[in-house]
């Protein structure tokens, strides 16, 4: 399963997405708050926004070939939201 371009495609998004999220929250943030540096947040957030972006599109193809339930694309969004939920998500959905 994890040969498909499909899911490889969505699984490198996940992670990008994933991993922008936490940069944005353990970095990026403290950064502005403690040494004022707003600029961090607003080039994360941006980076962060358009690969929250990038992982939907990539998702809709991955729920039309793996013919996902809606309680599935209601979890992966759920995922896409929390700190580490798109790692626990790949892991346990995509693997």
């Amino acid at each position: 399963m994890s040969n498909d371009p499909i899911i490889r495609r969505f699984r490198s998004v996940a992670i990008a997405e994933g991993w922008s999220f936490l940069i944005l929250l353990f970095i990026a943030m403290p950064l502005k708050h403690f040494a004022d540096m707003p600029l961090a947040v607003k080039v994360v957030g941006w980076i962060h926004g358009g690969l929250f972006i990038w992982f939907w599109i990539a998702a809709v193809p991955l729920f039309t070939k793996l013919k996902w339930e809606l309680d599935r694309v209601i979890g992966l969004g759920l995922a896409s939201l929390l700190p580490f939920g798109t790692f626990i998500m790949e892991r346990k959905w995509l693997r």
